[in-house]
């Protein structure tokens, strides 16, 4: 178990410490289930109700919240961010893999850097090269001639194709695929005709992957992952796509071929977005967004219909059905007027 003061942790944190600083804190909670030796945050006016009933041995705060001057607290400006960071100093997360597993296959071909684990049962092909400290999860492939940077992790069961390159400091959740072909086909009379991928995927730097998500390679060129992004679990990033650094995907969001994601976006969850277009800097899309044509503005943007009863919904999507006539007749009204 890990244990911090809170007034090292205030230190850490850059904090206004209020209270007793000698006070343990050796887990983190929610407001309302936090206890003694844990540590809670206020994010959000609707928290606030919980706050003169909770029990933790200290809150996480704003200044403008700090309602209870008897309250052990760490005031900052960003008690989210707090939280995170916190979250980090207590994280008791084991290693993905210590040492070189007996069971595991290390090409004597391979290039190991200081400290690097591989787990049971995992495969390093030749050409391979791991930094310094990396950690290789237990059944994971990494193909030949692929590169990873120091201190990246896999988890157990990730897919590294060859020549895949990977920066530093990644994290790679359990069944990604990494490298695999792209979705390249030519059609000869009614036959599917396989086009070899022959491209790779490029990975930057502080990259975050989530569980079972795939990256295809290049057909031709790379498919290029920008330093700081951060792909939720069950995406579809197709061949030659771009991604700009520090854009976040949330969760079971396809992507098309050849689509360029400018910096500092998000995608929410259960998108789908057409190849072939351009996304600009800092756009937001809504969960379940479908984007058909290219951003050149940024802003938040937003497609579907929201939930609705059954028996609305259905009204609602006769109306859509009617479209096409309903602009025709109204052309027709706006002809009239504009005559009379």
């Amino acid at each position: 178990m890990v244990s911090i003061t809170l007034a090292e942790l205030a230190e850490r944190l850059g904090a206004k410490l209020q209270g007793d600083g000698t006070v343990v804190i050796s887990s983190i909670a929610s407001m309302d289930k936090a206890g003694k030796g844990q540590i809670t945050f206020l994010v959000g006016r609707k928290y606030r109700k919980h706050l003169a009933k909770c029990q933790a041995s200290a809150v996480i705060i704003k200044e403008v919240d700090l309602i209870c001057p008897n309250r052990n607290a760490l005031v900052m400006k960003d008690p989210y961010l707090g939280y995170a960071l916190t979250a980090q100093f207590l994280d008791t997360t084991p290693a993905c893999a210590s040492d070189i597993a007996p069971s595991s296959y290390v090409s004597t071909m391979a290039t190991l850097g200081v400290g690097v684990s591989v787990g049971h049962n995992a495969v390093i092909e030749d050409g391979a090269i791991l930094g310094d400290y990396v950690q290789i999860g237990a059944g994971c492939f990494v193909g030949k001639n692929a590169s990873l940077g120091s201190n990246t992790r896999l988890w157990a069961n990730v897919s590294i194709y060859h020549n895949v390159v990977i920066g530093e400091y990644c994290l790679i959740q359990s069944g990604a695929v990494i490298g695999s072909d792209g979705f390249g086909y030519a059609n000869d009379k009614g036959l599917w005709v396989k086009i070899p991928q022959v491209g790779s995927v490029v990975i930057g730097n502080g990259v975050e992957i989530g569980a079972c998500t795939s990256i295809d390679r290049g057909a031709l060129g790379d498919t290029l992952i920008g330093d700081g992004v951060i792909i939720d679990n069950q995406c579809q990033i197709a061949h030659n796509i771009s991604i700009g650094k520090n854009t976040a995907i949330a969760g079971a969001t396809v992507m098309g071929g050849s689509l360029k994601i400018g910096k500092h976006c998000f995608i929410g969850g259960a998108c789908v977005i057409k190849g072939h277009i351009e996304i600009t800097d800092g756009v937001s899309i809504t969960g379940m967004g479908m984007v058909m044509r290219s951003i050149t503005e940024p802003g938040m943007y937003s497609s579907g219909i929201p939930l609705q009863k059954n028996r609305e919904w259905r009204k609602t999507a006769a109306r859509v059905m009617r479209i096409e006539d309903m602009q025709k007749r109204l052309k027709a009204v706006e002809k009239q007027l504009k005559e009379s």
